[in-house]
Parts: structure tokens; sequence; C-alpha cells
């Protein structure tokens, strides 16, 4: 008995070690429930091999899916959000701030570059979810403003990824002024026909689908999108019926005619660029050659 009872342990620790080493190498597919291996889902930008399933996929991957060679100029990176109200619900908005900028590596829920997609020069605005819901405060709008002002200057197209829960509640009215502020330069980029492609992707709800998201001279959504202003619960309470299925995805609004077009994210960067040599005939070389960064 004592030479099962000296064994028993160093097996345990012998499982343990190999759960340790294989532990997150494998993700489960939201949809189809298929067991994929992490490094083919990172490669394949979180498309699921095995359905098509669309994840959700973070800012800085976005510009670098989208930028050729993943090279961008990276601007506003000191804008920070304050605390305007003091606000606190079950945390303080100061402790919310300081969390999500530890999380993400990101100052705030935006992230806006410059750089060459398919050799044509553009600006690209990139919202991260995992940044209090990917909410719109005060600096989201500024950064978005200012994209859109490079742009008019420079007369370069402008692309935003929308993925977004809605305005940032914790700013109050401040957050909903930024509707307002980024529609209002939208419609100056529109006066001087600079165009302006609008991506949605999962989520996008809200504030964000109620102003710039749905703007564009071209709304183009990633398959399976949840894209909306109100959640399918609070509208069934207010209407008091039943929605029809899939209510909000991507492709129920491009059957209904909230939007032109949805695209897979592998054909997403070929379609943007098509896209602008329709709007924009014969590649001005204004690719011209501002530094870049490589992103990190």
């Amino acid at each position: 008995m004592a030479w099962f009872t000296r064994d028993k342990p160093s097996v345990k620790r012998e499982d343990r070690a190999k759960r340790v080493r294989t532990e997150g190498l494998w993700l489960k597919c939201e949809r189809c429930g298929q067991i994929v291996w992490r490094k083919a889902l990172e490669d394949n930008f979180q498309v699921c091999p095995k359905c098509g399933h669309h994840g959700r996929l973070d800012a800085r991957t976005r510009l670098v899916m989208l930028f050729d060679e993943g090279q961008f100029e990276e601007f506003d990176r000191g804008l920070v959000s304050t605390d305007p109200l003091a606000f606190v619900d079950s945390k303080k908005y100061s402790d919310r701030l300081a969390a999500s900028q530890e999380a993400t590596h990101l100052r705030d829920a935006i992230l806006s570059g410059a750089g060459n997609l398919n050799g044509r020069r553009v600006h690209v605005c990139a919202m991260e979810l995992k940044f209090v819901g990917g909410s719109m405060g005060t600096v989201v709008g500024e950064v978005i403003t200012r994209a859109i002002e490079r742009s008019l200057q420079h007369r370069v197209p402008l692309v935003i990824v929308s993925a977004s829960g809605g305005a940032r509640m914790q700013e109050g009215a401040i957050s909903l002024m930024q509707m307002a502020k980024i529609s209002a330069a939208l419609m100056r980029l529109d006066e001087a026909r600079v165009p302006y492609l609008s991506v949605l992707t999962d989520p996008t709800t809200g504030g964000v689908t109620a102003s710039f998201a749905m703007l564009g001279d071209l709304n183009i959504a990633e398959p399976g999108a949840q894209i909306g202003f109100a959640g399918p619960r609070v509208i069934e309470q207010t209407i008091r019926q039943k929605l029809p299925p899939g209510f909000q995805t991507s492709e129920f609004l491009l059957q209904h005619g909230f939007l032109d077009a949805v695209v897979k994210r592998a054909d997403l960067k070929n379609y943007l660029s098509k896209t602008l040599d329709f709007f924009l005939p014969a590649a001005e070389s204004n690719a011209q050659q501002n530094p870049v960064t490589r992103a990190s």
C-alpha cells in the first residue's frame, strides 16, 4: 500500500503539468461548438475555419489587417477621458478607466491611424469593445472628429470600424453630444466629396448606430454582426410583440435596406479598396510616403 501511496501523487503532478502546457491552446466555437486550435483562429483573424463564424477582433489587430504590411501611423495617443461627473455605480468610473487601460494597453476605446490600403492612403479608426464595452465618450468623439478633419485637410478617404455598446453613460450628456459633433464633421466631409466608409462589426448598438456608424457613403457589415439601437428584449417589452428570427443581424438589416453590403472579413480589405477605386478613380499617388510605424 505504501508503494501506491507514493506513486499516486507523481502521476497527478504529471497530469497537472500536461494540463498547464495545453491550457488555452484550443477554443470552442460559439456557433458550431467545434474545438478549434487557437493559432489557426488567430491566423484566420478570429474567423472559425469550420463554420465561418466571425469572432470579435481587437482594434489593433483590425488596423494591422487593413493596412499594407500592418504598418500605420498612430494619432491622438495622448487623449485620456476625465471623470466630469465623478460617476460611481458598482465602482468608480475612474477605476473602470484604469482597469480598461491596463487590460487593453489603450488610453480609450478607439485607435486612429493612417497608412496605405492596397497602395492608397487612408485614415482608419477602429473601436475597442474591451474598453468599457467600446462605449463612446469624449475621447472617442474627439479622436474620430480629428480623423475626419485630417481626412478633410488632406482629402484622404476615411474608414471607421465600429464595435460598441453605445454612448458612455458615465459621462452623461457630454457623451451624447459626441453624436452631433461627429455627425456635423461628417457633413463637412460629405460636402467636400471625400469618401467615408462605415464598417459595422459585432456588436454595433446604441448612440454609435444612431450616429456615425450609419452615416457612411457605404455602410458595410460583417456576417452575423448584431446591429441595432435598443436590445431585442427592450424592443419586445415596448411593442409587446415577438421579434422575427434573426432580428438585428447584419443579414436581416441588409435584406430590409439598412445596409449596403455584408462582407466576409477575409474579403473586407479588397472590398474597401475596390469601393474607393469607384469613388476615387485613378488612384492618386496620395499613397504619399508619410512616415509610418510598424504596429506592435
